[in-house]
């Protein structure tokens, strides 16, 4: 049986690289202590949206970068988490880093938040490309945030044999936007019959509404973990949190047979 322990790292990031990748460090520290072999940090862990992101941007070679490297490799994980990168015009890209044990990676966002009166795309730009990782021998799939509203996606990661998508996010807070976290997380392990680890950035505020919209999408909590028969295995509350979990890829397959959704499509 072939199963990776995950941890999912909810916390609440700052507008300062740093001090977030500190933040990483604690709790990449206590996950490696219950035994994670993968620990997936939110979107925009290196520093929250509604702070200019040109000023922090970074290659993945640059030093924020490295200090998320030397922290996976001193406690000995896999880490992905959510930074900036330069990108054309002015822009950034919204790209994940990868790292770990003969892991190295690198995701840029490919659909762009432009919903709900933001436009990500007027200072990110999009990415192109379907990314999967191989962490102790589970193929992995790479998705951010809005990337859960387009079930193409996390089929594509099935298709080139993953068992297991992570999505790191910066949820946007409003009106039913927690029940439509809840629903398409559940909808997209269902529907690609994956393992769903959504990590997200914790609210700044915890007793805030989260039925009442923010101007930029600074996190709602409540990551999740989800098998690929689409049942919530573990979630957090608003704060910060650490869930850790065995993702069974004997499970993924048992469920593929039962309900052969990627076999049956016809479009």
């Amino acid at each position: 049986m072939t199963t990776l322990r995950t941890a999912l790292c909810q916390f609440t990031a700052g507008a300062e690289p740093e001090e977030n990748l500190r933040a990483l460090d604690r709790l990449a520290e206590r996950a490696a202590a219950r035994g994670a072999q993968l620990a997936v940090f939110p979107e925009a862990s290196m520093a929250r949206f509604g702070a200019p992101l040109g000023p922090v941007a970074e290659p993945l070679d640059g030093p924020w970068a490295d200090g998320v490297r030397h922290l996976a490799q001193r406690h000995g994980l896999t880490v992905v988490a959510g930074m900036f990168t330069p990108a054309s015009e002015g822009r950034v890209a919204n790209t994940l880093l990868a790292t770990g044990p003969e892991v190295e990676a690198g995701y840029d966002k490919i659909h762009l938040y432009d919903a709900f009166g933001f436009r990500e795309s007027d200072t990110v730009a999009p990415g192109r490309e379907v990314t999967t990782i191989d962490v102790a021998g589970v193929r992995v799939g790479l998705a951010t945030c809005y990337d859960v509203r387009f079930p193409e996606l996390f089929r594509a990661h099935a298709d080139a044999g993953a068992a297991l998508s992570v999505l790191p996010t910066s949820w946007g807070a409003g009106p039913g936007k927690l029940a439509q976290w809840e629903l398409l997380t559940r909808a997209r392990a269902l529907d690609a019959t994956v393992w769903l680890a959504a990590a997200g950035q914790a609210p700044p505020d915890p007793a805030a509404d989260l039925e009442e919209r923010t101007p930029a999408p600074t996190g709602i909590g409540h990551s999740a973990l989800i098998g690929p028969d689409g049942r919530v295995r573990e979630q957090a509350g608003v704060g910060e949190e650490l869930l850790v979990a065995e993702v069974d890829v004997a499970e993924t397959e048992r469920v593929r047979r039962a309900v052969a959704v990627l076999d049956n499509r016809r479009l």
